[in-house]
Parts: structure tokens; C-alpha cells; sequence
């Protein structure tokens, strides 16, 4: 098994070592602001992190209420409606 990941890491490396140069000059160009610079990270934020609570706090309360005793939802419902 060792033998097999040195071989991979040594292949790795070596097609790593072929490649130009200039290709890592020219990825500073994808890293410009720009005016939309903020939406794009608003949006990124908003699908990454914000939607996942979201739907924790939906699945959450959809199973609360299924879980309940139905003697407890009773009285629940009893002392609301007095």
C-alpha cells in the first residue's frame, strides 16, 4: 500500500512539475472586484449557510409537533382554547 501511494505522489508530482508557469500568472485575473463582487458573495452565503438552517428549523418543527403525545396535545389544546 505504501509503495502504491509513493508511486501515485511521485506521478502527482511530476505532471505537477510539467505544467507552465505562466497559468498561475494568469489566474490573477479571475481575482478582480467588481461591482458584482459583493452579490456573488451574498449569494454564496445565502445558499451555503443560511439555507441549511433554514431547513434545519422547518424539519425541526415538522417533527416536533409529530412526536407529541397525543394526551399532552390535548391538554396543550384545552388550556389554549380557555
Amino acid at each position: 500500500m505504501n509503495r502504491m501511494l509513493a508511486r501515485l505522489g511521485m506521478g502527482i508530482g511530476l505532471a505537477l512539475s510539467w505544467i507552465d508557469s505562466s497559468y498561475a500568472l494568469d489566474s490573477y485575473r479571475f481575482l478582480h472586484v467588481t461591482i458584482d463582487t459583493p452579490w456573488a458573495i451574498f449569494v454564496f452565503l445565502l445558499f451555503t449557510i443560511f439555507a441549511p438552517f433554514v431547513l434545519m428549523a422547518v424539519l425541526v418543527w415538522r417533527y416536533v409537533e409529530r412526536r407529541a403525545d397525543p394526551e399532552k396535545k390535548q391538554a396543550i389544546q384545552a388550556e389554549g382554547k380557555e
